[in-house]
């Protein structure tokens, strides 16, 4: 009889065990958020297949119609700077130098040089000492890459033909604040000895060169022989100094880009 009372006791002791386990079990399932218990029963073979769904479906329209509307508003907000130029600068010319008529066209382009392109012209205005004190190179020469702004003032024409360049009057190393109607500040780049104003390169059309290039030969011919035939080009310059090319005289004629 205690035999039995003893293993009539035992049972109970473990089913009230099982009792307790399937109990504390059950307690810690309901604790389990749903993200937490979903995840005990999604295995990595799920989550592959469930991430190549999501691949292969298609992106909203509007996914893809919003960044096109951003990059077509910042096309039209922002201008090219060579047409906010044309739209808002004014009109300056400038003076070449004597050029050689064999090297000036080359193939479907032409290269000038301008008598503010020197430096033996630059350092004769006010403004070039100081200019050389805060970017001075080796030999008292300018650091490649220095920025500068040449101050042009307008030249009073006297005839209907060729107009005159305007001149140098001053050289500095930063956008004047203020200047007078009749000068503009236009903005260089000092490298391999000579300033570079970005308008020393044209395209030139193919109907255009025979005639340009004889201009430029007579052009030669002329100035050698003591008779000043200068070649002059007209460009406009915008209040940050910058520059684009509209036309050059040569001798009377007037080609325009």
């Amino acid at each position: 009889m205690k035999s039995e009372s003893s293993e009539s006791s035992k049972k109970g002791d473990s089913a009230e065990s099982t009792k307790k386990i399937e109990s504390s079990e059950s307690s810690k399932n309901k604790s389990l958020s749903p993200e937490a218990e979903f995840s005990k029963k999604l295995t990595f073979r799920d989550y592959l297949i469930a991430t190549e769904q999501k691949a292969n479906q298609p992106l909203p329209f509007w996914r893809l119609l919003v960044p096109l509307l951003v990059q077509t508003g910042i096309i039209l907000a922002v201008p090219t700077q060579a047409m906010y130029t044309n739209l808002t600068g004014k009109e300056v010319i400038l003076q070449t130098v004597p050029v050689n008529s064999n090297n000036v066209l080359q193939d479907d382009s032409l290269t000038l040089d301008y008598n503010i392109s020197r430096v033996s012209t630059l350092r004769r205005l006010p403004g070039w000492e100081n200019l050389i004190r805060e970017n001075r190179g080796n030999n008292r020469q300018l650091l490649p890459g220095t920025n500068l702004y040449v101050i042009l003032q307008e030249q009073q024409s006297f005839s209907d033909g060729v107009p005159r360049a305007w001149r140098p009057v001053r050289v500095s190393s930063t956008m004047p604040t203020y200047l007078p109607s009749n000068q503009v500040a236009l903005r260089g780049v000092y490298q391999d000895g000579l300033v570079n104003y970005g308008v020393e390169t044209y395209n030139i059309a193919e109907e255009m060169r025979s005639q340009m290039s004889n201009d430029i030969a007579r052009t030669v011919r002329q100035t050698r022989n003591g008779q000043q035939r200068p070649i002059v080009v007209k460009v406009k310059v915008d209040q940050q100094g910058n520059a684009v090319p509209m036309s050059l005289w040569v001798r009377d004629r007037n080609y325009r880009f």
